[in-house]
């Protein structure tokens, strides 16, 4: 065999044990608790952390932040790589809170499916819906967990109704629970017909779960469940193969159908198995669409790229600062979408379109949370960090070897217009040059967007976001990581959108203003969507874009 032949194997074997994917959610679904009990049962961590830390308990490992511990939600999407089972995972722990939607969805774009959580008791939630969407619009196919069957919580039938009908997608249980909160004791798998009976190992979750194995019609399942419940449980188990949805992989892959499991990240109970189906159902990395660099990203001249018999690519989907603030570093996050990756591999580093430079990706890490190791290889799928790279998020990275007129883009990462704007200042001006550093990678990472008086482009900025909870990140932030305490002014514009049309000869209404983004396009603020509206009768030749 020769080596080119040898090194098309491997690549090839390797794409196909990867498992890239996002996990997403209303806030407090459990969507982190679930992530810290993947790592629990891969044997990444010995014992797992809670997202709230009760009582001095050990801290979930993907939400490293400061505030996102004390705080216990999550502020920023975290990537996380380790081996389960002979498969090598990649899995991208996304924010619920809606005010940090832009990065949850740009890191969405990074992943090939999904697994979508819902709270037992509350069903679709509202954010829920906004990220189903996101995946749908995507093409990503999305796998349903059914979260918190240890506490009261509603009829599994009618969740899964809710989500057929919400949602607009079939669902189709692969397993059901064995009675509900404090009677929760285990899982039917559909296939199998076998049931996991679960024990807890520890409090909290903290250990993994006893799973014990048994068929419906034995000993052991009449005692745990008794004759009641094991009838129950045989007459629903018949009800879902007469009335069920029927499950096909090609369905699921396609985004017409989702998968549903039942569980509890909390005790643990369901998750080892839903781990198990996961990594069976879920698709390895496959073709993604690029544009020439010629065409300038005109979607009609898009074409497939093959994970295998394409050249190394990637793209830049998240830029992260000081995640070690003993060297105040900045960490690009790239998904390797084609090709082989080897350290020290030269590149050719594309920025919305040109050929910035030539740069040889000497420091490229592995990372579980912040916790970051050197990386030698790394395959389609796989998320790899790369140290003060010089990278903007969404930039492409091809090989060198790559002819100019050959060359490609990844797709554009979207981008959403904020509805919370200030201005932002440190209290003691002596503060400035550390306000600047901070405020310049805080703006690179996409914690805020930063825009400029489009008439008087010296004049202090506005500071702009899709949330107001960014701006309190933002302020805690400057001061943790860069000692800076700030002083912040709310403006009253609430809606923006960019201007298609010669900003030049647009007229702002009363009200409203013209600023700059940082990639000098026109952005319109608006104080309310009725003077949003009024502003564009006045520009009849003016259009305004929502994304871009």
């Amino acid at each position: 065999m020769t080596d080119d032949v040898a090194e098309t194997v491997e690549l090839r074997n390797e794409t196909a044990k990867r498992r890239t994917f996002a996990i997403i959610s209303h806030p407090d679904a459990g969507k982190t608790t679930l992530t810290e009990k993947l790592l629990l049962y891969s044997g990444m961590i010995r014992t797992a952390g809670m997202v709230k830390n009760r009582k001095g308990g050990k801290l979930a490992t993907s939400d490293w932040m400061t505030m996102e511990q004390e705080r216990g939600i999550s502020i920023t999407s975290s990537a996380m790589q380790f081996p389960y089972k002979g498969y090598t995972i990649n899995i991208l722990d996304t924010p619920g809170h809606q005010d940090f939607s832009e990065d949850t969805y740009r890191t969405l774009t990074a992943a090939d499916s999904a697994i979508m959580v819902i709270d037992a008791a509350k069903g679709v939630e509202v954010q829920t819906k906004k990220l189903f969407a996101v995946c749908r619009l995507r093409g990503i196919p999305v796998l349903t967990f059914i979260n918190k069957l240890d506490l009261p919580g509603r009829d599994p039938l009618e969740l899964m109704t809710e989500v057929e009908e919400v949602l607009g997608i079939q669902a189709c249980a692969m397993n059901w629970p064995i009675g509900s909160g404090r009677e929760f004791v285990g899982v039917a798998d559909r296939r199998t017909k076998l049931l996991s009976l679960f024990t807890k190992a520890a409090v909290g979750g903290a250990a993994r779960a006893v799973m014990q194995t048994v068929a419906l019609e034995s000993p052991v399942a009449l005692a745990a469940l008794g004759e009641e419940r094991r009838a129950k449980l045989a007459d629903d188990l018949e009800m879902l193969e007469v009335a069920g949805n029927h499950f096909t992989l090609e369905d699921f892959r396609a985004g017409k159908i989702s998968p549903v499991f039942f569980g509890s990240a909390f005790t643990n109970f369901g998750i080892e198995p839903f781990y198990d189906a996961f990594v069976e159902l879920a698709q390895a990395p496959s073709a993604r669409p690029v544009t020439p660099i010629s065409a300038h990203g005109d979607p009609d001249t898009a074409t497939a790229l093959d994970p295998i018999s394409g050249p190394f690519s990637a793209y830049v989907f998240k830029i992260q600062a000081n995640m070690d603030p003993k060297h105040r570093d900045s960490l690009a996050f790239i998904r390797i979408c084609s090709g082989r990756f080897e350290r020290d591999l030269v590149v050719k580093h594309f920025h919305r379109g040109d050929l910035v430079r030539e740069v040889r990706l000497s420091r490229p890490a592995t990372l579980v949370a912040k916790e970051r190791s050197t990386l030698d290889v790394a395959f389609p799928g796989d998320v790899v960090g790369l140290i003060n790279s010089g990278f903007s998020i969404g930039d492409t990275i091809i090989a060198k070897s790559v002819a100019q007129k050959d060359a490609f883009e990844h797709a554009a990462l979207p981008s959403f217009p904020p509805e919370c704007f200030a201005r932002v200042a440190p209290s003691d001006l002596t503060k400035r040059k550390p306000f600047d550093k901070g405020m310049g990678q805080l703006a690179a990472e996409g914690a805020v967007q930063v825009l400029r008086q489009w008439d008087n482009p010296t004049a202090d900025p506005f500071i702009a976001a899709v949330g107001r909870l960014q701006f309190e990140v933002l302020q805690y932030r400057l001061r943790d990581e860069y000692s800076v305490e700030t002083n912040l002014t709310e403006l009253p514009y609430r809606c923006s959108g960019w201007l298609i049309g010669d900003p030049d000869t647009f007229k702002p209404s009363h009200g409203s203003v013209l600023a700059k983004d940082s990639r000098g396009r026109a952005v319109v603020l608006c104080p309310s969507e009725w003077d949003r509206g009024y502003c564009f009768k006045l520009n009849p030749d003016h259009r305004f874009v929502e994304y871009a």
